[in-house]
């Protein structure tokens, strides 16, 4: 006897919807998403007149807290010592001296810290330095 055999149907799974979910989900995500630069220290800048501009894309910045606590590129140092505080800034410049170095001090830092940073910056060989303020009234 001669059985006739079943034609089997190809099992597969259609992967477009499945696409179509993870897509809506990456879009949702780059929407919903805030890039907002946390900083180690928190600071309270102090107000300018002077017209804001955009900081640079590659730069280096130096925030110092009320208290004196330093931080170069959100990496909080482990005193404020000239010496420290300079090696910190060769490091996160990697050599490149031609990087602007900007300074975000809070508004009640006593101006010794300031002047700390500053000489630091200019011992490591960096011209372009930029204090930051916040925009005033």
């Amino acid at each position: 006897m001669k059985f006739r055999r079943q034609s089997r149907e190809e099992v597969s799974i259609n992967l477009t919807p499945l696409i179509d979910v993870v897509f809506l989900l990456l879009i949702f995500f780059m929407v919903s998403t805030t890039f907002q630069k946390d900083r180690p220290l928190q600071l309270t800048l102090p107000s300018s007149s002077a017209t804001v501009e955009e900081a640079p894309a590659q730069s280096i910045e130096v925030s110092i807290s009320a208290d004196g606590q330093i931080a170069v590129n959100d990496a909080v140092l482990a005193d404020a010592q000239l010496v420290t505080v300079k090696h910190a800034i060769e490091v996160a410049g990697k050599g490149d001296t031609s990087l602007p170095l900007l300074i975000s001090a809070d508004a009640s830092t006593p101006h010794q810290f300031v002047v700390r940073a500053m000489d630091a910056a200019g011992q490591a060989g960096y011209v372009h330095i930029r204090i930051l303020t916040s925009e005033g009234e």
